[in-house]
């Protein structure tokens, strides 16, 4: 059955969608070494804007130094960009052409898509695989949707379960003055938080003076004390570490703001609003309490102020994540433990006068991926090809081999280890991503977006992103003969012959 089709039932016959039935898969590679601990680190909301991918007003030092030690994926596309449909991929290894998720952020414990509780016999996550093969499984922060693994709403509503049912030994999220979760991931400095009812929405707060007086920097505090213990222990370990920050709200140290205050702005060609049906008017964005004046679209001071409260984040989180990189390797941890590091989606900083994510275009869907492997052949070497976030699934265990072998659905993604040894120069004939009932295909210079819907009336968008990644002139009637290779591969998966 082809992609297009499975997508089609995935999106409109979820109860009856092929992905759905339990088919037991075995994972690629000898199955029995366990060779490499894992630290997999998630930022929320990280865009590639930093010193490793060229841009030279970032403040990044940390991951431009993992950057040196590993393999820089220049062309990593998400899934989906929202957080829980871009985890659910990550987590699964499931492309939303077969699961039909493309937007649900609650995938992982409600709905159709929903993780079993009771113990199947193939693996349904990725953290779950490691955990069955042996491996002592942390998780601190936000891995899958919720904060800290437990399923509660914002309000504190909630049974508080498992998000990835057998995944994890232990859940060490530092709760701190914030108390539960959500607290956590809507920070404010003091226990104050967005989602407390009591009025708090600032759109920056940079009071803090210690990274430990947030959320992330407690988080980075409670990884290199896990790493100390688990420096110790007589069993391979998967840690999942998930920083908050650059997510909404802008919350940092008052040093960071210092720092950054001083931003460029988006061109004005990147900041016209483009004629399209895929635009959003930033409803998230601009629900929040601003410290300037707060107009549609926002006028070139606020535009600057509000680029650089979220460089302020960049600087913080790159700090927190400086942490963990010491702890490994000063724990002498370095030789064995693979580390990645993983934006969980892109974010418009103002251009075509959006502000998040929710698109289906270049900004929102192109993410920073940072692999450091004893299988990179070359450290500090940045690679072109075009790779996809199920693709991580994969190559984790391709490059550790978990003795526990089955997956409860099959998985989707390649595997980039001949990426990182260099035996080939790429691995997709093209990165797909999925918003609502749209599609977006990224090969070579062009980006097609369209609907798969027959009934769809919106009309196909090619891009050229040799222009700019903010390119809106759309040629998809000057290039008949791309649109329909590039949707061929949408809907098919594969290049013509």
């Amino acid at each position: 059955m082809s992609v297009s089709l499975r997508y089609l039932v995935g999106m409109f016959c979820l109860l009856f969608a092929i992905g759905f039935l339990p088919v037991i898969a075995g994972a690629e590679g000898k199955a029995d070494n366990n060779r490499y601990n894992v630290v997999f680190i998630a930022i929320d909301d990280l865009r590639p804007d930093l010193g490793c991918y060229g841009d030279p007003h970032a403040q990044s030092p940390n991951l431009d130094r993992l950057a040196k030690q590993g393999m820089m994926f220049s062309k990593h596309y998400v899934q989906v960009a929202t957080c829980g449909a871009s985890r659910f991929a990550l987590l699964t290894g499931r492309s939303p052409a077969t699961s039909g998720v493309t937007r649900n952020n609650n995938a992982l414990y409600s709905g159709p898509t929903k993780l079993s509780e009771k113990q199947l016999p193939g693996a349904q996550t990725l953290p779950e695989q490691f955990r069955r093969s042996g491996y002592h499984t942390v998780l601190i922060g936000k891995i899958s949707h919720t904060a800290d693994g437990l399923v509660y709403a914002y309000d504190g509503s909630g049974d508080g379960r498992h998000e990835l049912p057998n995944a994890w030994d232990d859940l060490a999220t530092p709760l701190g003055e914030w108390k539960r979760g959500w607290g956590i991931f809507f920070a404010y400095t003091g226990g104050r938080h967005r989602e407390s009812g009591k009025g708090h929405q600032d759109l920056m707060e940079f009071t803090a003076i210690e990274d430990n007086e947030l959320p992330d920097g407690q988080m980075a505090d409670e990884a290199v004390s896990q790493l100390k213990k688990l420096a110790k222990g007589d069993k391979p370990f998967f840690m999942g570490l998930g920083f908050f920050k650059p997510h909404l709200p802008f919350v940092a140290t008052k040093g960071d703001w210092e720092a950054v205050q001083k931003d460029e702005i988006a061109s004005e060609e990147a900041r016209a609003k483009p004629d399209s049906p895929w635009w959003h008017a930033s409803g998230e964005f601009y629900r929040y309490d601003f410290p300037f004046k707060k107009t549609r679209p926002l006028d070139e001071d606020a535009h600057r102020q509000a680029r650089a409260a979220y460089r302020a984040c960049v600087r913080y989180v790159d700090r927190q994540v400086g942490k963990v990189l010491t702890a490994i390797e000063e724990l002498d941890l370095d030789k064995d433990t693979i580390v990645v590091v993983w934006g969980d989606h892109g974010w418009h900083l103002g251009e075509q006068q959006v502000w998040g994510k929710h698109t289906p275009w270049e900004r929102a869907v192109h993410s920073p991926l940072l692999i450091k492997a004893p299988e990179v052949k070359t450290p500090g070497k940045s690679c072109d090809a075009l790779v996809e976030t199920i693709d991580i699934y994969p190559t984790l265990v391709d490059l550790c081999r978990p003795s526990f072998t089955k997956t409860e659905k099959p998985l989707d993604g390649a595997s980039l280890v001949p990426l990182l040894n260099e035996t080939e120069i790429e691995v997709n004939p093209a990165a797909i991503s999925f918003w609502r009932d749209g599609i977006s295909v990224r090969r070579a210079n062009f980006r097609l977006v369209y609907s798969p819907n027959p009934k769809s009336k919106r009309a196909p968008e090619l891009y050229d992103m040799s222009v700019s990644p903010d390119n809106q002139t759309n040629v998809a009637d000057k290039y008949p003969d791309i649109v329909k290779r590039l949707r061929r591969i949408g809907e098919e998966g594969e290049e013509l012959p």
